[in-house]
């Protein structure tokens, strides 16, 4: 797909990853109709980057805040959908409440099926047109101390494959890109202690963007980014007990971390 002159509507542009990527899809030539909650730091993008990218405050998992997004998409009609929102929660899922689990179920899984259940009727009307969730090793391979995130990312996952096959003789592409640890404000020093802990390489929010958006050029339907992340997403499909048996080995430390 070629970026150049294309409205990319970006969800979560004012995170980490999401930063990276409206620098990196301006400098492809795109416009980016950034969302994020938070009207200040968005702000900032357009302080940035001027006219290329468009503001839209809104809270998506609130259904009001989907409804101002999709309004927004019907006036600047874009043909690039980029799920880059996300709520993260590390810790033993018996210790979190039912409200956090909720919550971030909604955020992560509710909202993005919701929205583009709305923006599916735009999109098609594109001549090529692509959805884009970015996703997570953990949305491949559950890990112990995020099994409520895992659920999330599983969970969009599914969605998306299950959408490129219901729109495989279509225009409109549906795309899963998994980025692994990145070095941005999501870690909380809990995870970032534990990272290190396990010698958890992380990445730079401006190489994952470069990435993700080489990915969107190229229409690649699933991409999982880092080594051995990439070995262990796929041992984990094929012979998913080779895992268990790792992951059981780093229980003690992610049960420290997770308490701290």
């Amino acid at each position: 797909m070629n970026l150049d002159g294309s409205g990319v509507l970006l969800t979560g542009a004012t995170g980490g990853i999401g930063q990276a990527l409206t620098d990196a899809l301006v400098a492809a030539g795109a416009r980016v109709h950034a969302v994020g909650r938070d009207a200040t730091r968005l702000g900032v993008l357009v302080a940035r980057h001027g006219a290329a990218v468009v503001p839209i405050a809104a809270d998506l998992s609130d259904e009001g805040g989907r409804a101002r997004v999709v309004e927004a998409a019907a006036r600047l009609r874009p043909s690039v959908l980029v799920l880059a929102h996300a709520q993260g929660a590390f810790g033993l899922f018996e210790e979190q409440t039912a409200e956090r689990v909720r919550a971030l179920l909604e955020t992560n899984l509710v909202a993005s099926a919701l929205l583009v259940h709305a923006l599916l009727p735009q999109l098609r009307t594109q001549p090529q047109a692509a959805v884009v969730a970015i996703g997570s090793t953990f949305g491949s391979l559950a890990y112990p101390g995020f099994a409520a995130y895992s659920a999330s990312k599983f969970g969009l996952r599914g969605l998306i494959e299950g959408l490129a096959r219901e729109h495989a003789d279509a225009g409109l592409r549906f795309q899963y890109l998994s980025p692994r640890a990145t070095r941005t404000a999501f870690n909380t020093p809990a995870v970032t202690a534990l990272n290190r802990a396990l010698k958890v390489a992380e990445d730079e929010p401006a190489a994952v963007a470069a990435q993700i958006v080489a990915a969107i050029r190229s229409g690649r339907q699933r991409l999982q980014l880092g080594w051995p992340e990439k070995l262990f997403a796929w041992l984990n499909g094929a012979w998913p007990g080779l895992i268990d048996r790792n992951l059981k080995s780093r229980l003690p430390l992610v049960r420290q971390y997770a308490r701290s």
